[in-house]
């Protein structure tokens, strides 16, 4: 994930309006901005233009799909490859329910529900009906919370191998295969000793459900990384069985690389894996570059530091939070119908902007003829706050007046956000909760119910007062 951005905190704009065509530039991950969850970073070593910031209000994207207009940036550094010109289908149907009114948020909180872990990133349920959460801790161990207990033994120690000197290194990903019952299969992702992201499959042990075997590890991938920062982090499957992981632009500032654009590395991206074909992997037939003209693993690219995204467990749509750099912050969205398109070319791929963009604005160099990024459905300023943490819709029982609310916060100002489709197009966005801690992840149990992870040391759960 990607801490840096604590440490530059610029001018916050709300994006309730509606502006339907808008170009965008996404914004890295939680912890990539300005740093969120690291430490300041070396100076970009090129010119960056000026970032232009929007209007006093932004507008929210009708639909994630729909064409923006250019936005022209000042000429300076080009990225490293020529992106692919990607054509917009035709505007899909938002498939979450209408928008209604937000429930008053004083009467409920976050109770807590564990203290005293160390770092904790990330949060996750195997999915096998046991009713356990799994917590990420930075320097490799996962923890177990079982009957609201945390088991003194790790499920999993692999402390021996992760390097988590930076401040966004560590342990940083982890999916159950949805099979986990069956084959006892998840997935992690890491920074080794080297800093380089580790893309790995585990196996549980076979004599203790709680212990996974740390000698069980496969590596999919090994990812050379340029800088400490931007190293992404999220790892999920999707509605179609697939394993999908984000990746940051490899660090320091400004994407001095270029890797958001260029489709000869991974790094900027979305992955897309099939885990349950080939050795290690086999590549989607959808996935837009898998007969060529860019990395087959990629699926969708144009982004700086993707912290964490989600699906929604009920539509299948897929929420991105990607950490901005000096000014926005975005929150990207796809529904499922666009998700279930057969992709297989290079003209369907979705390219989210950066560095062409950060977020809405303008941020560097000129946009090649043709360039149709994706727009953000909401974003707001460094005066909010300095890096998103992409979150979850909320889909338990417990709460039925909060279903189908996209939540989302801040790892600076600990602000939480409600996010909304209003039936009409576009976007209802609206701060929710305040200084909820150093918000590093949400997360769902298996009822839906959803949590928060606080980096300072402890998990929390939404709840009525």
């Amino acid at each position: 994930m990607k801490l840096a951005a604590l440490l530059n905190w610029f001018v916050f704009v709300i994006v309730i309006p509606s502006v339907r065509s808008i170009l965008f530039i996404p914004i890295v991950l939680l912890l990539s901005a300005c740093g969120s969850f690291g430490q300041s970073l070396p100076a970009e070593t090129t010119s960056q233009g000026t970032v232009t910031t929007p209007a006093s209000t932004f507008t929210l994207a009708a639909t994630a799909t729909t064409a923006p207009a250019p936005i022209q940036a000042s000429p300076t550094k080009q990225a490293t490859a020529t992106p692919v010109p990607v054509q917009p289908s035709a505007s899909p149907t938002v498939d979450i329910r209408p928008a209604q009114d937000f429930p008053d948020a004083q009467a409920y909180s976050w109770g807590p529900v564990v203290f005293g872990l160390q770092k904790p990133l990330g949060l996750a349920h195997a999915g096998d009906g046991s009713g356990r959460l799994f917590i990420l801790e930075q320097a490799g161990l996962i923890r177990i919370l079982k009957d609201g207990l945390l088991l003194p033994t790790p499920f999993l120690d692999i402390t021996d191998r992760v390097g988590s000197t930076g401040f966004e290194q560590g342990l940083l990903g982890l999916a159950f295969h949805p099979g986990y019952a069956v084959n006892g299969a998840f997935y992690i992702n890491y920074t080794d000793q080297q800093g380089d992201t580790v893309i790995a499959r585990f196996q549980v042990s076979p004599d203790d459900p709680n212990r996974a075997d740390p000698s069980s590890e496969t590596r999919l991938l090994q990812i050379p990384q340029p800088y400490a920062n931007h190293n992404g982090g999220e790892v999920a499957f999707g509605p179609d069985g697939s394993l999908y992981l984000g990746l940051g632009d490899g660090g320091s500032a400004g994407d001095p690389l270029g890797n958001g654009q260029s489709l000869d590395t991974l790094l900027g991206k979305i992955l897309r894996l099939d885990v349950d074909s080939g050795t290690p992997y086999a590549i989607p037939p959808g996935n837009p570059f898998a007969m060529g003209g860019g990395r087959p693993e990629i699926w969708a690219f144009g982004l700086r530091n993707p912290w964490r995204f989600s699906f929604d467990r009920l539509t299948g749509a897929l929420y991105i939070g990607d950490v901005g750099q000096s000014a926005l912050e975005e929150i990207n969205f796809l529904p499922n119908a666009e998700l279930s398109k057969s992709q297989g070319s290079p003209q369907a791929a979705f390219n989210f902007g950066w560095n062409y963009y950060e977020g809405s604005a303008s941020f560097s160099g000129t946009p090649p003829s043709g360039l149709n990024a994706i727009a953000p459905v909401a974003e707001y300023s460094h005066q909010e706050g300095c890096s998103v943490t992409g979150g979850v819709v909320y889909r338990g029982s417990k709460l039925p007046e909060w279903q189908g609310i996209y939540f989302f916060g801040d790892y600076c100002s600990g602000r939480i956000w409600g996010l909304l489709p209003d039936g009409q197009g576009d976007w209802i966005l609206k701060v929710l909760f305040e200084d909820q801690g150093r918000i590093a992840s949400f997360g769902e149990d298996e009822a839906g119910e959803i949590y928060l992870v606080d980096h300072a040391g402890s998990v929390s759960q939404l709840i009525a007062k």
